[in-house]
């Protein structure tokens, strides 16, 4: 069996910056669809994301517990309303 390319950054999804709109963490995102979201954190995106360091307590040393930033989701989502990310039609 051959192995599908991954075409996902050359297909017109390049990631591009986005800053939270809560705490100002800048990350690298990119929309594949409505339902999906690519997000790469920088080592100070980590340290700036409020909700990422409420949860490190509950997890490990690497704070295992944290899921997902809400402000950030929302901050991803108006800025791909707001056509600064394209969302390829699928």
């Amino acid at each position: 069996m051959t192995a599908r390319q991954d075409n996902r950054l050359t297909d017109g999804a390049p990631m591009l910056p986005v800053r939270c709109l809560q705490c100002g963490a800048g990350v690298q995102a990119r929309k594949a669809s409505w339902q999906q979201t690519s997000v790469q954190w920088s080592v100070e995106a980590a340290g700036a994301c409020l909700e990422r360091r409420a949860s490190a307590p509950r997890g490990g040393p690497n704070g295992e517990a944290f899921l997902a930033c809400e402000a950030l989701r929302e901050s991803i989502r108006q800025a791909a309303l707001d056509g600064m990310i394209p969302v390829p039609d699928n």
